[in-house]
C-alpha cells in the first residue's frame, strides 16, 4: 500500500530570511529555500568545486567591471524562493548588496553532477517562473553545457520551463545575453 504525501508547508522568503539573520540556520546547515521549501544542498567534491572557480574566472573575464560575479550566494529570486546557484551573474559591484540580496541576476550557473535531475526540473522552472533569461548547467556527467533561454509558461499544472534548450559540446562557443560581445569557449568552463 502506497503511502499518502506528506503535507507540506510553503514558508515564505521574508520568513527565511529572518530566521537566517537571527542565527536559526547558520553556514554549517546547507541548505537553501526552494519555491517555499527547504531543500539540502548537497555537499561539494573537488571536481564541483574547481569548475565553479572555472565558470567563476571565464564570467568575470566575458563581464568585466560592470557587474558582479556571486559564488553559492543567495538570490532573492521571488516571494518563495532564495537559491544559492554556484555561480550568478548580477548587475553592479559588491557593495550594491550590502542590505538585500540581487533579485534580477543576467545569468544564472548551476555546476550538476548528481544535481543534475533537480538542476534542470525544479531550479529550471524557478529560473524561468522569475524571468531569468539566460540559465546554463555544466553538466558535468556529460561534459557539456546546457544553455536554456526564453522563459515559458507552460499549460496549468505543468509549469514553468524554457522554450529554448541547446547542449553545447566542449569545442563549441557560448555568449551571454548580457555580454553580447564576449565569447566563451565552453572547454573553459569544464574540468
Amino acid at each position: 500500500m502506497k503511502s499518502p504525501p506528506l503535507p507540506l508547508w510553503r514558508m515564505p522568503r521574508s520568513r527565511y530570511e529572518r530566521l537566517v539573520d537571527t542565527g536559526v540556520f547558520g553556514p554549517e546547515d546547507r541548505i537553501e529555500l526552494l519555491d517555499g521549501l527547504l531543500v539540502v544542498r548537497e555537499p561539494q567534491g573537488a571536481r564541483h568545486a574547481t569548475v565553479v572557480g572555472l565558470v567563476r574566472a571565464a564570467l568575470q573575464k566575458a563581464f568585466g567591471s560592470g557587474y558582479h560575479i556571486r559564488e553559492e550566494k543567495p538570490i532573492a529570486l521571488d516571494r518563495l524562493s532564495e537559491p544559492e546557484p554556484d555561480v550568478a551573474v548580477v548587475p553592479g559591484k559588491l557593495r550594491d548588496y550590502l542590505t538585500a540580496h540581487p533579485a534580477r541576476p543576467v545569468l544564472v550557473v548551476e555546476v550538476a553532477d548528481s544535481s543534475l535531475a533537480l538542476d534542470r526540473r525544479r531550479k529550471g522552472g524557478l529560473y524561468a517562473r522569475a524571468g531569468i533569461a539566460d540559465y546554463w548547467v555544466v553538466n558535468l556527467i556529460d561534459e557539456a553545457l546546457e544553455v536554456y533561454r526564453e522563459p515559458l509558461h507552460r499549460s496549468p499544472g505543468r509549469g514553468w520551463n524554457y522554450d529554448s534548450v541547446r547542449v553545447l559540446r566542449r569545442n563549441a562557443v557560448v555568449t551571454p545575453l548580457a555580454a553580447p560581445r564576449a565569447r566563451i569557449r565552453v572547454a573553459a568552463l569544464l574540468p
